[in-house]
């Protein structure tokens, strides 16, 4: 005689128990597959919630696969990311659903999208940032190297004129510009240091200028 418990047992625990979004993946492909084996509004209604749910489920995974490589977040639009708001003085800035802090600065009076990085000694640009800004590497200053994923890279160093955002402006800082960060560019500890103090509460960082500038 089968034990279904035994049976049960032998399936991998995924399958018994699966992820949240896994779930919601199956139980939308469940309700398109029905949908499909029927006609009528009934049948119409079960495919739109379900591929409406598989969109989600994409949308979702989109996200979580940004969060783990921020370098994909470039491809992602900057609608619908919290904006930063100026409160006597300081910049606060809402974590976005990403996981990652982001700012839309002018740097040399060029919109430019920023993720804050605290783990990043010295500002970042991207090759296409630092065109957009008029930015240029000083060809008399030594390269720098990169420790990546994929290895240890080159990058040439560079000095921005102005960086604003809110009531922060930041002048004459050093920077790199790359070619390797997918369009990604990261604002470091470089920059966080010039300010007078940084901090995280309740999932918003808040920045606190030496110099609030009128917005």
């Amino acid at each position: 005689m089968i034990d279904p418990g035994h049976m049960l047992g032998a399936l991998p625990p995924w399958l018994i128990s699966p992820p949240p979004l896994l779930a919601a993946a199956l139980v939308a492909m469940v309700l398109v597959t029905l949908a499909g084996l029927g006609g009528g509004g009934l049948a119409r209604l079960m495919r739109f919630f379900g591929n409406l749910v598989l969109l989600g489920v994409f949308a979702v995974a989109c996200l979580r696969f940004v969060h783990l490589d921020p370098s994909f977040a470039h491809f992602m639009p900057s609608i619908g990311l919290p904006e930063a708001q100026v409160s006597g003085g300081e910049v606060r800035v809402p974590l976005a659903a990403d996981g990652h802090y982001w700012i839309e600065a002018n740097v040399n009076g060029t919109r430019t999208r920023f993720m804050v990085d605290t783990g990043a000694t010295i500002t970042t640009l991207s090759a296409e940032g630092a065109s957009e800004a008029g930015i240029t590497a000083d060809p008399l200053r030594l390269p720098v190297v990169m420790h990546t994923a994929n290895g240890d890279v080159e990058a040439q160093t560079a000095r921005l004129e102005t960086l604003k955002f809110g009531s922060i402006v930041a002048r004459d800082m050093d920077v790199i510009v790359s070619e390797t960060t997918g369009g990604l560019n990261v604002l470091g500890m470089n920059f966080l240091n010039r300010l007078k103090g940084w901090r995280v509460e309740e999932g918003v960082l808040i920045l606190t200028p030496r110099h609030p500038q009128t917005v």
